[in-house]
């Protein structure tokens, strides 16, 4: 923050606009979306107005001042030791008088100003408003954003903020200014809100959003195979042409077949973040949230959780952030440790790469690993048990045709942050492996199996042995999953031609990538959250449980299937209903006891 400078503070319920009046202020990439809960800690920005340098603060979203979620209670903490701040109280119109009611308790006797959002919205939904009534009403600056432009906007902030440095008002709820507007579902919300529809929905969407990001004929499958085409077709061989056989063996292993077996992913990866994103903007991602409040409750979650597990399927690291919206520490941990488990966007190569081993088609092969990774992480949150959680206060987002221009803004920050990490992290990596892999300790250009990181990795080949793999090179390949998981497929595209073992094989290494431990970011970021130690005793437990499962699974793909597979199952069934028998035996202990005390 800057020193002696003014700071606007940027306070209101969630999902109000607050994070698009940031980005607008500051020319920021703050995320937004149509659901609460996206901005999860105090995110700070400079923003030149009025001639002079203003820190912006956007604030996680609060609806009381004793907010009961971590978040709620960050923010007004942050507003508390930030006295000298001009609080910005951000509301849509339909929300106006309870906003008022938490600037009544949060911001009394501060400077002040009012930003109101979604006027089209309230209108049409009957409400009128009077921002000049209001102003007068209140004592404070008061204005609507709504069809502002990025320039527009800031001269109308700057105005109200050398406005309200005059005026210390208390902030009183109006009454003649203001009409509500009456809600009525709409027809949309009534079929939504029935279970039956609202599962077939769901269902339906996840599945069109599978097809089309992995099918060969799906837009996701036909683009990768145009780059594809583009690297190995044509790049590489114009890479074979190169007279030196060092800088030959640079481009055309190290760079083009690394980062090509890669980047050609990049067309699916952005399918599954448009699906995300589409999802999130409709505002059905509110209404998932509060049909799976009753699975999750029998396993210690509310429904507010999804926001974070369905984050895990884009990133882990944050999904791991947004984990500060639920209610209590002991959900975020479990939350924490189950949210691996979920397939994110950075596995998808891996998957694909090993697919066509054990699958002819990569849409069903995908499907199936993602359906498994969300069954371990239900089954850990059932073994990790935790009591029922409070009642779940849930506000539906209105459901509205996504912004194309919103939409399109936040899928190319998405394919944007992939191509930096591709450009940096990931191909620092695959340069130091060719280096390692291509030359012995004389620095003599040599075979793989003559070359230092063969020296240095010979004995990790025991570790996927029972896998039916004991190979250096893909116990080397797998464990680059911890750094980055796209790793995986890019240091597999440059030691093999063609993926050399079989279906079981191959299986089981995509099990291992999908259940160890997520890449260095989301222990970075789990290390935030829950303190380092446990984030690393985390990642250990989860990459020592992944390579005793994919050993599992490959012995279930063998010759023991038929006597294993019910084995399992029993003990799966017994460690989960076991706990459940045993709650529910300590819970009868204590009603019974209750009712001896009342008769005594």
């Amino acid at each position: 923050m800057r020193d002696g400078g003014m700071t606007l503070l940027l306070l209101g319920n969630p999902n109000a606009g607050k994070s698009t009046l940031f980005n607008a202020l500051t020319g920021g990439h703050a995320r937004v979306g149509n659901w609460h809960g996206v901005t999860v800690t105090a995110l700070e920005g400079e923003a030149f107005l009025g001639g002079e340098g203003v820190t912006v603060c956007d604030l996680p979203g609060v609806y009381a001042a004793e907010g009961l979620s971590m978040e709620e209670r960050a923010a007004c903490d942050y507003i508390e030791k930030h006295p000298e701040g001009v609080v910005c109280l951000v509301s849509e119109y339909s929300a106006l008088p309870r906003t008022l009611a938490l600037a009544a308790a949060v911001a009394k006797g501060r400077r002040a100003m009012l930003v109101l959002t979604k006027k089209r919205q309230f209108v049409r939904r009957g409400g009128r408003a009077d921002e000049g009534a209001l102003e007068r009403l209140l004592g404070i600056p008061v204005f609507s954003s709504e069809g502002l432009s990025r320039r527009a906007l800031r001269e109308k902030v700057s105005s109200a903020m050398r406005r309200a440095a005059l005026l210390r008002e208390t902030v009183s709820l109006p009454k003649e200014a203001y009409a509500p507007a009456e809600f009525r579902l709409t027809k949309l919300d009534n079929f939504l809100l029935h279970p039956l529809a609202a599962m077939v929905t769901f269902a339906f969407l996840l599945v069109l959003a599978f097809f089309l990001t992995f099918s060969p004929y799906g837009p996701g499958g036909y683009l990768k195979g145009l780059i594809e085409e583009l690297f190995e077709g044509k790049l590489y061989v114009l890479a074979e042409n190169i007279p030196s056989p060092v800088l030959r063996s640079f481009v055309g292993d190290g760079l083009i077949k690394s980062l090509g077996g890669v980047l050609c992913f990049l067309p699916q990866i952005g399918m599954l973040f448009l699906s995300l994103t589409l999802l999130e903007e409709s505002g059905l991602l509110s209404r998932l949230a509060f049909f799976s409040d009753g699975t999750l409750s029998r396993v210690g979650l509310s429904g507010r959780a999804v926001f974070s597990l369905l984050m895990g399927f884009g990133c882990t690291a944050a999904a791991i952030l947004t984990t500060r919206g639920l209610d209590d520490k002991k959900m975020q941990r479990r939350v924490i440790l189950c949210l691996p488990y979920l397939s994110c966007s950075a596995k998808l190569p891996v998957y694909l790469t090993l697919a066509s081993s054990f699958f002819s088609d990569p849409f069903l092969a995908a499907l199936l690993l993602y359906v498994l990774g969300a069954g371990l992480a239900f089954l850990a949150l059932v073994l990790l048990g935790g009591e029922k959680p409070a009642p779940f206060v849930l506000e539906f987002a209105p459901l509205q045709l996504p912004d194309a221009k919103t939409t399109l803004k936040a899928l190319c920050f998405q394919l944007k942050q992939f191509i930096i990490k591709l450009g940096t992290v990931i191909l620092a990596f695959f340069v130091f492996s060719w280096l390692l892999s291509s030359f012995d300790f004389t620095f003599r250009l040599c075979g793989v199996e003559e070359s230092m990181l063969a020296s240095l990795c010979g004995g990790l080949k025991w570790l996927f042995a029972p896998i039916g793999m004991g190979d250096w090179r893909i116990a080397y390949a797998a464990l680059s999953g911890l750094v980055a998981k796209e790793n995986v497929a890019g240091t597999i595209e440059l030691f093999f031609p063609a993926f050399p073992y079989g279906a079981r094989s191959a299986f089981a290494l995509a099990v291992f990538v999908l259940a160890c431990s997520p890449c260095v970011s989301a222990i970075a970021a789990s290390a935030r959250e829950v303190g380092l130690p446990r984030a690393l005793l985390y990642a250990a437990l989860q990459t020592a449980s992944a390579l005793l499962l994919s050993y599992l699974v490959y012995f279930l793909m063998g010759a023991g299937f038929a006597i294993a597979l019910p084995l399992v199952l029993i003990v799966i069934l017994l460690l989960c209903f076991g706990r459940s028998l045993r709650a529910g035996i300590y819970r009868i202990r204590g009603k019974l006891a209750q009712k001896l005390h009342r008769r005594a």
